[in-house]
């Protein structure tokens, strides 16, 4: 009798930690892999301090895994990069200063609204000129930051004597410095954090210029991956609702 009942106790802890096991499989996060960039602050940069990806994007993904039951494993790349790695499976979504177009939303999809912005108008310190559209800069030679819908807008504006491309919004700054280019476009957030950070004191964002191409920043995913596009949408919508993303748009300055 105290065999049988032995026996049993043993099978009913066996039952027990089978199900444990079990359930503790079933309550596993999942991981995804996020590309961001390193010259993308205040949005994504590479903190040298910690040798890691920082930014107001990963914060935004990082709340939404914990909103939405996933885990993320942020990784490096360069803007034009980001969009390829996505469609070849390098990576599982974007979270970066990338605007939401219609051109990108025939490869990709994008998630609810995280931040919204346009460009900003970048030319030389001493440059006083008045600058309120792409137009007053019109025969002159410009720069903006390659895959950008920026660099797009400008070339279909077709009145400049020169549109070129740069890997990064310090390049495009270095450049408008130097002489190079009378002006640049970039990411407004950007350039103005960087601006106050004291980048690069030689340039200046025109403060009456207007953006011409205005977007939202999203997460983005595979075209069709309508079950992870969901699952960040609702992280969204709970991050907007209980104040988490706004805490961390005033954490960047950017409220």
């Amino acid at each position: 009798m105290v065999t049988f009942v032995k026996r049993l106790t043993l099978l009913a802890a066996g039952f027990a930690t089978c199900f444990a096991i079990s359930s503790g499989a079933a309550r596993a996060e999942p991981t995804w892999k996020v590309g961001a960039t390193a010259t993308g602050v205040p949005f994504t940069f590479l903190d040298v301090k910690t040798n890691s990806i920082q930014g107001m994007m990963v914060d935004a993904i990082e709340a939404a895994g914990r909103a939405g039951g996933f885990k993320v494993e942020v990784q490096q790349s360069v803007f034009s990069a980001l969009i390829p790695s996505l469609t070849t499976q390098k990576i599982d979504i974007i979270s970066a200063a990338m605007l939401k177009t219609p051109a990108r939303q025939q490869i990709v999809d994008f998630s609810d609204t995280v931040y919204s912005y346009g460009e900003g108008l970048v030319v030389r310190a001493d440059d006083k000129g008045h600058y309120t559209s792409m137009d007053d800069l019109k025969g002159e030679v410009v720069g903006a930051q390659v895959g950008t819908a920026f660099v797009d807008a400008l070339n279909k504006k077709g009145i400049f004597k020169e549109v070129r491309t740069y890997d990064s919004v310090a390049d495009i700054m270095r450049d408008v410095a130097l002489g190079r280019i009378k002006a640049g476009f970039a990411d407004q957030p950007i350039v103005a954090y960087q601006l106050q950070q004291g980048a690069n004191p030689q340039v200046r964002l025109v403060p009456e210029y207007q953006s011409a191409v205005k977007g939202q920043v999203c997460f983005v995913v595979r075209k069709g991956d309508t079950a992870m596009l969901e699952q960040l949408n609702s992280a969204i919508r709970k991050m907007k609702t209980d104040g988490t993303l706004q805490q961390i748009l005033q954490k960047w300055h950017m409220s």
